[in-house]
């Protein structure tokens, strides 16, 4: 039988111009200085290695060392000697070490993150270096099923479900390391022997009264038992159907079930990527909990054990390769790679529904031969992996609808940020319905849309950029009203699910972190926000009081927003019955504040309660820009010949000598937000779309501009007459 059995234990670690020290696998060398801003985290090589005795083997047993993820690209020796090399940060890759051991062995591994042709290389997260997953040793019989193939595990299992006959056909295919073997195949209490044939078995196996695999309401797991010899594989599996459709959406087992969900980066605070299963275990618990039926996994392979509770729990999947924002010529072989190993790897698990082929990668790229070459060819090898599945693309809001980079995947989506970024909330809609009624038979999703938030922020007057908790609810209210109103989306993802580490930012009060997520990187704090999602879709029921951190309060009539999924909910102030509504998701209530008071919110048995207190002075502690409220920039008289902050971009542009004033602002507020704000900088729909921006809605986006220097940027601007 084989033996399975982790090995993160006593791993030597050795960083340049650093002691060496002994650790414990997961781990990753850019758990601090990936999350502190400044985008200067060490990007380079180290070496982790481990001493271990040799094995006694029995009958020609081989041993393996199994990496679940080493980024991002890793050189295993033994003993000296180079076993093989793995370029790509994100899939589990396996090394034969049998014919090398002795007596005393060492084993070495040298894991690089720094810049190469190896995706990802511009994106907006961290690139964190390591050995940040589980390691395995794997000791398997002589003759074994297919460790040496991509990483998966020699085993492929395709169901094909008849709905109306409420059936399935089984088709099980296995991989050995030897040409002709017997292969036993078990489903339940069924057993199938197939001879193989040049390392190759396959049986059909027939499932009357089907069990589907039917999302959150009922995830139903098969297993398959697969023996050669003396090697044995289980391998879970379900059995569902599904379709995208421009009018429906989504359809799960026949019945629309349009995908509404999140995004989830891997990391989170003072760990980085290095997640523990118990992690993972608290990720999945709050997606659950915020009542999201979906996931897409960004921007790369997840940890298997993730994809595992996924199909566990009934989250359907997006999955996709790091192929991301820049198109590198020299990358194209490795993102083939990654798409293969992604697949492979993954082609079990019944939560996936479609391959994501790549991420706004025409961001920092013009659409031509080499992009679509390289977007077809993903697409070709997709579909020649695995004919079960649709493959898909999450486009940047700045490329054109006619673009024929939009041909090549099955289905699309779009990441929006209108009324964040640029633009307007309202461009949102408009897009879709420009879209839906353009291509009426074309299906299209919405792969991303967000807003940052600090907590810690807060305003009566929430505007775009002042990074509060008030306005993140503005712009979800807002979004998810509009998403409703559109079933025929065929999916949806909040960004992000988690704030994560992106180590070139510096804005919103926190460094080195995108703090889109609903929930903040330690997973510490459910912003309001989460609460206003598990109002539209969980069923479990709860009252939650907003604003809750906004303790100090210098308005005499507060406004108390409460979101709730039960239909009518009770005020209480300081004990007193205050007031009473109806409604649906979300219920505002004036109250009259003078001193401390304790608001109470209560539909039956639920209930919630905060505290507050008014002020006579404003808490600057809850603002993001310490000198100026977000509302009342500057109050300078402006002379309309002249330019101003209130000229658009494109106007300002006209003149050589504002737009050099303009373009060295950009260049400071482009510096602020990492690389990909300066790779997408050039971008000409990038540029068109905010040529319409006037220039103090960009500076309020940015949220992190002081009123003095706004105050001095009109000034100068003010001396350059127009035309």
């Amino acid at each position: 039988m084989r033996n399975y059995q982790t090995w993160n234990e006593n791993w030597a670690f050795e960083k340049p111009g650093c002691d060496k020290e002994i650790v414990t696998l997961p781990h990753t060398w850019n758990a601090k200085d990936g999350q502190d801003g400044g985008n200067d985290y060490y990007r380079g090589t180290c070496v982790y290695s481990k001493t271990f005795p040799n094995f006694d083997l029995q009958n020609g047993e081989e041993v393996y060392v199994e990496f679940r993820g080493a980024a991002m690209s890793a050189t295993v020796c033994v003993n000296g000697k180079q076993l093989t090399t793995h370029e790509g940060g994100y899939a589990t890759f396996r090394v034969n070490i049998t014919d090398v051991l002795q007596e005393e062995n060492i084993i070495e591994v040298y894991v690089n993150n720094e810049a190469n042709h190896v995706y990802p290389q511009s994106a907006d997260f961290t690139f964190y270096g390591g050995l940040y997953r589980d390691v395995y040793l794997l000791i398997v019989p002589r003759v074994h099923f297919e460790l040496d193939h991509y990483g998966g595990n020699g085993i492929k299992v395709t169901p094909v479900v008849n709905l109306e006959e409420q059936s399935a056909k089984v088709k099980v295919e296995a991989w050995i390391n030897q040409s002709l073997e017997n292969v036993s195949f078990q489903i339940g209490e069924e057993i199938q022997e197939v001879k193989a044939e040049n390392g190759y078995a396959c049986a059909t196996f027939m499932l009357a009264n089907v069990h589907l695999w039917n999302g959150l309401e009922d995830p139903y797991l098969y297993e398959l038992i697969a023996k050669v010899q003396e090697d044995e594989v289980q391998v879970p599996f379900g059995c569902r159907t599904y379709e995208i459709n421009s009018q429906q959406g989504f359809v799960l087992n026949g019945k629309a079930y349009p995908l509404r969900g999140v995004s989830r980066h891997q990391d989170r605070l003072g760990v980085g990527n290095a997640l523990t299963p118990q992690m993972h275990e608290e990720d999945i618990a709050l997606i659950l909990e915020v009542g999201a039926n979906s996931i897409r996994l960004a921007h790369y392979q997840h940890d298997q054990y993730f994809y595992d509770l996924c199909d566990r729990c009934g989250l359907i999947v997006w999955a996709e390769i790091p192929y991301i924002t820049k198109h590198m010529q020299e990358g194209r072989k490795n993102t083939l790679l990654q798409m293969q190993e992604l697949i492979i790897q993954n082609y079990n698990h019944p939560s996936i529904v479609v391959w994501g082929l790549s991420n706004e990668i025409t961001a920092a790229s013009m659409v031509n031969d080499a992009l679509l070459e390289n977007h077809q060819a993903l697409n070709d090898l997709a579909h020649q992996l695995d004919a079960t599945r649709l493959t898909t693309m999450a486009n940047v809001f700045m490329l054109e609808t006619d673009s024929p980079i939009l041909d090549i995947p099955d289905v699309n989506a779009y990441n929006l940020y209108f009324g964040w970024y640029l633009g307007e909330l309202t461009q949102n809609e408009e897009f879709f319905d420009a879209w839906h009624a353009q291509y009426p038979d074309k299906p299209i999703g919405f792969s991303e849309y967000g807003a940052d938030t600090n907590p810690q922020f807060h305003s009566v007057h929430p505007e775009r950029g002042d990074y509060s908790e008030s306005f993140q609810c503005v712009y979800h209210e807002y979004m998810l009203k509009m998403i409703e109103e559109r079933p025929w989306l065929w999916c949806t993802y909040v960004w992000n699910m988690f704030d994560f580490g992106a180590d070139g930012r510096d804005e919103g009060g926190k460094n080195g972190q995108n703090q889109k997520g609903l929930v903040t990187m330690d997973r510490k704090t459910k912003k309001d926000a989460f609460f206003l999602y598990k109002a539209h879709w969980s069923k479990e029921p709860f009252v939650y009081i907003t604003e809750r951190r906004y303790v100090n309060r210098n308005e005499q009539n507060t406004k108390v927003k409460v979101y709730s999924n039960q239909e009518k909910i009770t005020l209480f102030v300081d004990g007193e019955e205050f007031e009473t509504k109806e409604g649906k998701y979300q219920f505002e209530f004036e109250v009259p504040i003078s001193n401390k008071h304790a608001i109470k919110a209560v539909s039956g048995s639920y209930e919630d309660e905060i505290t507050i207190q008014y002020v006579e002075e404003k808490d600057m502690h809850y603002v993001l820009n310490q000198q100026s409220d977000v509302k009342n920039w500057f109050d300078e008289e402006i002379d309309p010949a002249y330019y101003s902050v209130h000229d658009t971009l494109g106007e300002i542009a006209k003149s050589p000598e504002a737009n050099a004033v303009l373009e060295q602002m950009m260049a400071k507020m482009t510096a602020s937000r990492g690389d990909v704000a300066e790779d997408v900088k050039n971008n000409p729909n990038l540029k068109r779309m905010m040529a319409r921006m006037t220039l103090i809605s960009l500076i309020k986006q940015a949220g992190d501009v002081d009123a003095a220097s706004v105050e001095q940027l009109n000034r100068i601007l003010q001396t350059y007459k127009k035309g």
